[in-house]
């Protein structure tokens, strides 16, 4: 399924995104966090989606089809300060809208750096995604610049925060380098997509500020 994965389209307007797409699992975490390298990795291929030493660069929603009719979807990071306003301000209208608004969407991998997971605005988002209960999957990213101990005890902490949230929320370890964990997250999107129906319903609106 991963290794077929192909660039289907690019656009900074939900509107305009395929629509014969069935199924669809979002990547979303903080500029920098490793959101491409993990679907590099997850797809067997170096350069699927581009990754850049600059945080903030991917400003459109770029999907990728790894089966036809099942797409994975890369977002533009979040938190970037550096940002300028108008580009954070966009990110907030595009991705509110992709979220509300794209019933392909079945569930969403957060993609965290492993020595600073669950950041304010980690938390913001998953609060943000509560009304909506669709599954969310953490991916704790970078994990192979900690020690095993000090990776199993942050995975260890972080259960019972997720625990809080009023969401279907798991969590693993996960190395796009040395590809530790890329068979459990794999199977992880192929149980969504293959119970996923595209039909979801979607985000009820809240009065809460997006991530950025």
């Amino acid at each position: 399924m991963f290794e077929n994965a192909r660039f289907l389209a690019s656009s900074n307007t939900v509107s305009r995104l395929p629509l014969a797409i069935r199924a669809e699992v979002a990547f979303v975490g903080r500029s920098n966090s490793g959101k491409s390298s993990a679907i590099n990795a997850l797809t067997g291929r170096k350069a699927l989606a581009r990754v850049s030493r600059t945080p903030g660069r991917t400003r459109q929603i770029n999907l990728f089809e790894i089966e036809p009719g099942m797409a994975l979807a890369d977002l533009p990071g979040y938190g970037y300060a550096r940002a300028p306003a108008h580009l954070r301000n966009g990110w907030h209208s595009m991705v509110t809208e992709y979220l509300h608004g794209r019933p392909q969407l079945i569930g969403l991998v957060l993609v965290m750096d492993a020595r600073h997971p669950l950041t304010p605005l980690d938390r913001q988002l998953l609060e943000w995604l509560q009304p909506a209960g669709k599954p969310v999957h953490a991916l704790l990213t970078k994990s192979d610049r900690l020690s095993q101990a000090e990776a199993a005890r942050v995975l260890n902490s972080l259960g019972p925060k997720l625990a809080a949230f009023d969401l279907p929320i798991s969590a693993q370890l996960f190395s796009s380098r040395t590809r530790l964990g890329v068979e459990e997250a794999r199977q992880r999107i192929r149980d969504w997509l293959a119970s996923g129906t595209g039909q979801a319903p979607g985000i009820r609106t809240m009065q809460r500020k997006t991530p950025g």
